[in-house]
């Protein structure tokens, strides 16, 4: 039986539907069909929803979410014999396993997405195209096998999934400047240590960084590297012979002004 309230005792049809998030024809329907009806008025008569009344349409709503007919809705609702705690352990229980079933779905989605990204990457061809000559697929093969299991592999997998063709040509461009400066920086004698080549060595460490977490322990290792593999000297040695050991002096003396000691270099 309805009651007659104050205003600020219940809540009009619009704004209740506001309050839990339906529209006011379902509130009608609802209330058509004997499923939750406002059991209120005011003194001019409007009829409003209590508060008992918000409580019974936010179990629907749960219900409803669980999947369950609105005239299974009313059945449970209107049971006596029903426990009504218990019964909303078990909503719980349902609504929990429904979330872990849609994170599952979430980070299937997500693993799609990635296997994707992945597919999108640049062919050889594509790479041989976006560095020109020097690109050697060798390379990379050989740097898979060497490095494939470490944390900076995967991470410099991760970064090149991302990238798309313009990203790729900004980054042959990048590396062709900065080329070219070193080869003029060692033309015209630039000392290592020297203003001018720790900000070479810093955007070396850059180029390096795009990839991978850097550290100036792991640019001098890199350096090494240079400096031991006949195919690197021959690289950088086109650019002028004798930069290869160069570049290494320069970035062994830009490592010492940041505190590290190139002959105890660690990989970390």
């Amino acid at each position: 039986m309805s009651s007659a309230a104050e205003p600020d005792e219940g809540l009009t049809v619009g704004a209740t539907a506001r309050a839990v998030g339906v529209s006011v024809r379902a509130l009608h329907h609802w209330d058509e069909i004997g499923l939750v009806s406002p059991s209120a008025r005011t003194w001019a008569g409007y009829r409003l929803y209590a508060g008992c009344d918000i409580a019974r349409l936010q179990r629907v709503l749960v219900y409803r979410e669980l999947g369950m007919r609105l005239d299974e809705i009313a059945r449970v609702l209107d049971d006596p014999d029903v426990d009504v705690a218990g019964h909303l352990v078990r909503q719980r229980e349902l609504l929990a396993a429904r979330i872990d079933r849609l994170q599952e779905m979430v980070s299937a989605v997500d693993r799609m997405m990635e296997v994707h990204r992945m597919d999108e990457r640049l062919t050889p061809q594509e790479q041989a195209e976006a560095f020109g000559s020097q690109w050697d697929d060798r390379y990379a093969q050989e740097a898979q096998e060497h490095w494939g299991d470490t944390p900076e592999w995967e991470q410099s997998e991760r970064v090149k999934a991302q990238l798309s063709a313009a990203d790729w040509e900004r980054v042959r461009a990048e590396a062709e400047s900065f080329e070219e400066d070193l080869a003029a920086a060692f033309a015209a004698g630039t000392a290592p240590g020297s203003p001018a080549a720790n900000a070479l060595a810093e955007r070396h460490f850059a180029q390096i960084g795009q990839w991978f977490d850097m550290t100036h322990q792991k640019q001098v290792l890199i350096a090494t590297g240079y400096v031991q593999d006949p195919r690197y000297v021959e690289y950088y040695d086109r650019l002028g012979a004798g930069l290869t050991a160069w570049l290494k002096e320069v970035i062994d003396a830009n490592a010492r002004a940041h505190g590290v000691d190139p002959q105890a270099a660690r990989w970390e």
